[in-house]
């Protein structure tokens, strides 16, 4: 007879991993018990020295499917004489240090149990278990139990208690555990007014709305959705017009697969991901023949791609199959404002857009969008555009030892911050762009739930080195009210130090070329970056090239107006009078007036060169939405017919020769299509150069640009066999990323003086 005390800690709560142990105890004749606490899971188990081998054995390498395993440690103890196993009541410790388990897709067999007839939860909206529904965005405290989330003003009745004690029963211990006897309730309004009817009228008043060409928000598991029929272009027109979206594409739901795959082309790596517990927005290659009356042309104008998800709850299950066609499924807001996520906001703020509002009882006390990721068509590389609902807010990747509490808050556009508490390091849900006073109280509310959820107190804070940004500003703000140091970071330094870190590299000591290329970030010169090659070593990261510096003018109006780019870039050139066109008399008098003066900003933006190459190729001198322009150039370059692949040379890092050589290809007849796609071989072959010409091997790339799936393609093809490729992969090449970089920035230049002790300084600082 022996004892032992396990512990183990990650994603290890709300997914069913108290009863697969006590399920494991009883069939190997193990005493003992569990327990949850804020740092965890604690076990204890006596009995034969086989049997907790083969106890150990299966919990390292066969856990609970939803589990991740961050640690696990085991020690010996002495024996008690237990007499059976138990659960014990959870318990909280000092420190909050564990992983929080993210929002999950509804899973098969609540998803089969829907429909079964005679099943007490039949059509049941809010049905659940231990591998699915919501966890991250009703939690308000650990360890997690349901009196630390908003279920627990809900009081199970007779048999969701037995279910719940039940250890044959796959809703054993399940948090979220309800039926229709002691139900979540719906809640359905319509021109401001409630109407009360049973549950199933008020769902099939949402099935005759949605049928009848209306527009329904409707409270999903992160926020307010705004749903209606796909097919009906009336119904997609007012959808834009009061949701002020003229031409941003639309997230898509469809009732099943079937249905989807009639209309668009799905590999392998998309219909994994789409059917996973994530169930994220993916987007998918549209057919030429759509059989489901899909409007695309409406949902996403001038693009060949649609983003789709499965109906992830067991509410929009309900709904999507009665109307059995393809939903419009977007963020229930304004555009650029935060979604909408409890039912008094609802109410004010969504009665303007949606002809009817169904909410319910359960409160959301975290908001997440939807995530949203894409694969690149030859290679299949997974990119995540969004990362959020599903993925939030934890970071598995391996972290170095940071044996401070830091809060970096990230950047403006595509915001997202990161807290570090010395034993995990958590990475916020999308927060969008700060721009609007709206999205900026969403911003400080998430992190004063989660940080409160953690019990964490930062030690130190890390921002932006950009002083107008907001997230800059709530750094100020934080460091004052907690008198803490704030350290500002370099944008694209912190974007060059995540795909690092991301792929283990913060160690490396033979060279590795970083490619950061975005639209805008505040460049140590004061200029405007975004189109940089770095060079890391030995815990240094130093600027090694760029994209040529351009007047960048007229602030925030650059970014929105391809044309500007274009003008801008062409200034000198004897192309410039090409655009005469895109501008009235008056703009080009002025704007050329601006830019003969010697500008006092400057850029290297790459993003900026893709939106001048797209207003070049007719693509829109004007933008509805960040990114596109670019986006635009990427679908028309998938669409050229070319079968060579040949880099092109020629000093491409210029980017008015870059655009010059488009009027020359435009001269002589060459199509658009294949314009655009050479446009993108040039820009690999601008990183082939300055790769060979420095002898780097190492290629890591990061930044907003690298959501371009066809560049990522074509990257690889050049280089996989030359050279090692490092992409992001847990998150997103955009500044979703930012924040976890300038975490990991400041531990590299921790590491660094560290590392220039003793050394020669002279001899470290020649680093190619």
């Amino acid at each position: 007879m022996k004892a032992i005390k396990i512990h183990i800690a990650g994603i290890v709560q709300g997914i069913g991993f108290r009863p697969f142990v006590y399920q494991l105890a009883k069939k190997l004749n193990l005493k003992g018990w569990i327990i949850n606490d804020s740092e965890g899971l604690s076990i204890v188990l006596e009995g034969e020295m086989s049997a907790l081998e083969s106890a150990l054995e299966q919990l390292k390498s066969n856990p609970p499917e939803l589990a991740r395993i961050q640690k696990f440690s085991v020690q010996d103890q002495d024996v008690q004489g237990f007499r059976d196993f138990s659960i014990l009541k959870s318990r909280s410790t000092k420190r909050n240090s564990v992983l929080l388990t993210p929002d999950y897709g509804i899973c098969e067999k609540c998803e089969e149990e829907l429909f079964v007839l005679n099943n007490r939860r039949k059509e049941y909206p809010f049905i659940t278990c231990t591998h699915c529904g919501p966890r991250y965005s009703i939690i308000e405290g650990l360890p997690y139990d349901r009196e630390n989330t908003s279920m627990d003003s809900f009081q199970m009745c007779a048999e969701c208690q037995k279910e719940y004690k039940n250890v044959e029963d796959r809703r054993y211990f399940s948090q979220t555990n309800s039926c229709p006897d002691c139900a979540i309730k719906l809640l359905l309004f319509q021109q401001g007014k409630q109407v009360f009817s049973s549950e199933k009228q008020l769902l099939n008043y949402c099935v005759e709305d949605l049928a009848n060409g209306k527009i329904l928000a409707i409270k999903g598991i992160g926020g307010f959705l705004l749903l209606c029929d796909a097919t009906n272009p009336n119904v997609i027109q007012k959808l834009r017009e009061r949701k002020k979206r003229p031409t941003k594409p639309f997230a898509l739901i469809y009732p099943d697969q079937g249905l989807l795959e009639k209309d668009v082309e799905i590999n392998e790596a998309q219909r994994l991901s789409m059917g996973s517990e994530i169930a994220p927005i993916v987007l998918f290659l549209l057919k030429q023949n759509l059989k489901s009356g899909l409007k695309s042309d409406l949902v996403a104008p001038g693009l060949s791609e649609i983003g789709v998800m499965r109906p992830y709850a067991p509410l929009l299950v309900l709904l999507s199959r009665q109307i059995n066609k393809p939903l419009i499924a977007t963020s229930g807001n304004l555009s650029g404002s935060s979604i909408i996520y409890n039912n008094d906001d609802a109410l004010n703020g969504l009665n303007g857009i949606a002809d009817s509002i169904l909410s319910h009882n359960r409160d959301i006390l975290i908001p997440e969008d939807d995530s949203l990721m894409r694969f690149s068509r030859d290679s299949q590389k997974k990119i995540i555009l969004r990362r959020s609902r599903g993925l939030a807010p934890n970071y598995f990747g391996r972290i170095p030892n940071i044996d401070k509490a830091i809060f970096s808050s990230g950047a403006s556009l595509k915001s997202s911050f990161c807290i570090h508490s010395k034993d995990y390091t958590y990475i916020s849900q999308y927060l969008g762009d700060l721009d609007s006073y709206d999205a900026q109280l969403n911003y400080e509310s998430t992190y004063s739930q989660l940080s409160n959820t953690l019990k964490f107190e930062p030690e130190l804070i890390l921002c932006d080195k950009h002083p107008e940004y907001s997230s800059t500003i709530f750094s100020e703000k934080l460091s004052i009210k907690k008198d803490i140091p704030k350290i500002g970071i370099q944008h694209h330094e912190a974007h060059f130090a995540s795909v690092l870190a991301e792929n283990n590299l913060i160690k490396e000591n033979t060279g590795v070329l970083g490619v950061v290329w975005d639209g805008t970030g505040f460049g140590n010169d004061e200029n405007i970056w975004g189109g940089e090659f770095f060079y890391y070593k030995n815990f240094r990261i130093a600027r090694l090239d760029h994209f040529d510096y351009y007047p960048h003018i007229l602030g925030n109006k650059m970014p929105k107006e391809p044309r500007l780019s274009a003008l801008s870039i062409l200034r000198a050139s004897e192309k410039k009078e090409y655009l005469k066109e895109c501008f009235s008399a008056k703009e080009w008098k002025v704007y050329n007036k601006l830019l003969n003066k010697k500008a006092s900003l400057k850029t290297s933006s790459l993003g900026r060169v893709f939106d001048a190459a797209a207003c070049l190729l007719g693509l829109g001198n004007k933008i509805t939405y960040e990114g596109e322009a670019a986006l635009k150039l990427e679908q028309l370059a998938q669409k050229s017919t070319s079968t060579e692949f040949e880099l092109i040379k020629g000093d491409w890092k210029n980017p008015q020769f870059l655009l010059e050589s488009i009027f020359v290809e435009m001269e002589n007849g060459m199509s658009k299509e294949e314009i655009a796609f050479r446009f993108h071989l040039k820009l690999v072959q601008t990183i082939l150069e300055v790769a060979d010409r420095y002898n780097i091997k190492k290629l890591a790339f990061s930044g907003g640009v690298f959501q371009n799936a066809l560049l990522i393609d074509l990257i690889i093809k050049a280089f996989e066999e030359k050279k090692e490729l490092y992409f992001h992969s847990e998150l997103s090449p955009n500044d979703e990323n930012i924040s976890f970089g300038q975490l990991m920035h400041y531990y590299i230049s921790v590491k660094r003086t560290e590392f220039l002790k003793g050394k020669n300084k002279k001899v470290e600082n020649t680093y190619v």
